[in-house]
């Protein structure tokens, strides 16, 4: 790849790329996506090469629609009634794989299932139907580090050696909500964009989360993951001086870099500038990060979920 490749200005510019086997970043309304040709294995170990991401961490598939998705995972009723709900949206769903459907062994990690989603960004979607096949897309950074919602922060992530077609700010700014489907078992696997309180209102029962030490069968389940550079302290009401201060709701006074996901304590706005707030915050020079306390209910278990993962120790 060059090292700093022209930005494609259309979608067909970028369905080129992708065509040609070349990587192509792009928006989606949870987190912009390092696209690939999902069967393409040669453009998917770029994914993996470019990101520095483990092998055994599988990959999400992004359809243009149903139609396209059917083509590659076995939809249950109960699978088909999820995605009937909550497609296009930030919901991918974890089934079985189609045999010999023709995906990248690489982006199910070799697994007998494979996560898929029907995005909800126009752009998105018409990149997937021009191409003609699904995308394989993880976040554009580098493994472990904040998620883009920006054009900007993938150009900044790779020093501009990956081609971003700019679709505009993302609209939640927070990856897709990930659930299993296994018979009639449904398994959040990572919390997201979409509230498992929805899901389960659909269903009208709880569903089963995912055990803390479960084997990885989607992507976001290694524990130390959407990390910052500065260590991150969580639950703090009361930051060291000097220390930057991530606030949610009302903002006390500090003497250190202070941003705040919602001052109203709107837990979708809180959503949507978790990571920009984070890559500002670390961009601030500061060695810490102070995060105040965060419900946990709703849209709150998510974000919790990716400071968490944020905070954990890091193999470095």
């Amino acid at each position: 790849m060059n090292s700093a490749p022209a930005d494609p200005q259309t979608v067909a510019d970028a369905a080129a790329l992708l065509q040609r086997g070349d990587l192509c970043a792009f928006a989606t309304e949870t987190v912009y996506g390092l696209g690939a040709d999902a069967t393409n294995s040669g453009a998917v170990l770029k994914i993996y090469e470019t990101k520095g991401r483990p092998r055994f961490n599988p990959l999400i598939s992004h359809c243009a629609d149903m139609e396209m998705a059917e083509r590659f995972g076995n939809f249950s009723p109960l699978a088909r009634r999820l995605a009937d709900a909550f497609w296009p949206g930030p919901l991918t769903l974890v089934v079985p794989l189609k045999p010999d459907a023709g995906l990248s062994d690489l982006v199910t990690a070799g697994l007998d299932t494979v996560g898929l989603r029907v995005p909800a960004h126009p752009m998105a979607r018409d990149l997937i139907a021009t191409l003609g096949r699904p995308v394989a897309a993880p976040s554009a950074n580098p493994s472990g580090k904040l998620s883009p919602t920006t054009a900007s922060h993938v150009r900044a992530a790779f020093s501009g050696a990956v081609p971003v077609l700019d679709g505009g700010p993302c609209q939640n700014g927070l990856e897709s909500t990930i659930i299993a489907i296994v018979g009639d078992t449904v398994t959040q696997l990572r919390a997201g964009a979409l509230a498992r309180e929805d899901v389960e209102a659909l269903l009208g029962h709880p569903i089963a989360l995912a055990a803390p030490n479960a084997a990885i069968t989607a992507p976001g389940m290694l524990k130390s993951h959407y990390a910052p550079n500065a260590a991150l302290r969580l639950e703090v009401t009361a930051p060291e001086p000097g220390e930057a201060y991530l606030v949610f709701g009302p903002a006390p006074a500090h003497d250190g870099p202070v941003l705040n996901l919602s001052a109203s304590a709107d837990l979708r706005e809180a959503a949507q500038n978790l990571f920009s707030h984070l890559a500002r915050l670390d961009a601030s020079g500061a060695k810490s990060i102070a995060v105040a306390p965060i419900p946990h209910t709703g849209l709150g278990e998510a974000i919790n979920d990716r400071l968490e993962r944020a905070a954990a120790p890091r193999n470095r």
